[in-house]
């Protein structure tokens, strides 16, 4: 059989296009759901909260002529919360606590289960948690820490499955495209999140961010179960042409039990730690203007 890359290329809607378009729009809906909070707790607060430790007495005023609504399960959606800055930042921050810790776990899950239901299941969690965010809000801040906390877990496993599944369907020669395209999903997500829940604040009320981004991500979820799966060859709409081009580009990727991880050549490999950096200082910059603008 003779390798006759560029023909076979040539088919129509070739799937690991459309995996790759799902791919960037479950990276935008993951970066949007994470995201809003940041915008819609500038209408979630008082105007006027302050850290706990800056606050100034004023003994001219009766203190408790501005009760606080924390408690309050109702709500006017109109800056119904007295939380101060420092209650503020543990809020914003729980995410991250959950992050961190399902990354590693989160590449394992795919390479066992499949990328398809580990991205799948970490962004409908993410996206029902975003629902209930305002009633987790209303409870009171433990609650909303606790379920930050609990979507961080969630989208975790974002980027370890979605390097599974650009494994199984990116040939060599398309794969640093491929993979741009996905992950340009964090910058756009992140974008459309500040924009758009500025206008939605505008009009209406906060809890709306929540519902209308967390709809999207369970809308998301139900279109990616139907037409992406974890690799080529399961596949049942990809055509034969196609199948056949990924197959002499990538092969059939097997897990191979015995082989042992260099460890000792990936702590010593000098590319290894300049990514490392990289990744560092990027994370570092995007993270802390997600959690703190505006």
């Amino acid at each position: 059989m003779t390798t006759n890359y560029p023909a076979l290329a040539r088919i129509c809607i070739p799937q690991r296009y459309v995996l790759t378009i799902m791919g960037f729009l479950g990276v935008a809906n993951a970066y949007i759901m994470r995201a809003c909070l940041s915008i819609a707790i500038t209408k979630m607060v008082t105007q006027n909260t302050t850290s706990s430790s800056d606050k100034i007495v004023n003994t001219e005023e009766c203190p408790v002529s501005k009760p606080s609504r924390i408690n309050d399960t109702s709500g006017s959606g109109y800056h119904d919360f007295d939380w101060d800055q420092t209650t503020q930042g543990f809020i914003l921050a729980a995410f991250y606590w959950g992050y961190i810790i399902t990354h590693i776990p989160g590449g394992i899950l795919a390479q066992r289960f499949g990328g398809k239901h580990t991205l799948g299941l970490g962004i409908l969690s993410t996206a029902i948690f975003t629902i209930l965010t305002p009633y987790a809000a209303y409870k009171g801040v433990w609650p909303l820490i606790t379920l930050r906390f609990l979507m961080g877990l969630g989208e975790g496993t974002t980027f370890p499955a979605l390097s599974t599944l650009l494994a199984q369907w990116a040939p060599p020669f398309e794969r640093s495209r491929m993979a741009a395209f996905v992950f340009a999903g964090v910058q756009i997500g992140t974008v459309i999140s500040t924009a758009l829940s500025g206008i939605i604040l505008e009009y209406g009320s906060w809890p709306d961010v929540f519902y209308l981004y967390g709809v999207a991500g369970l809308v998301w979820f139900v279109v990616w179960c139907v037409i992406c799966y974890n690799d080529p060859f399961s596949h049942p709409f990809i055509s034969d042409d196609e199948k056949e081009y990924l197959q002499l580009a990538i092969g059939q990727l097997e897990q191979k039990k015995d082989l042992d991880t260099p460890w000792s050549k990936i702590l010593t490999s000098v590319p290894v730690w300049a990514l490392l950096i990289a990744e560092v200082g990027h994370d570092w910059g995007l993270y802390t203007m997600v959690t703190d603008l505006p």
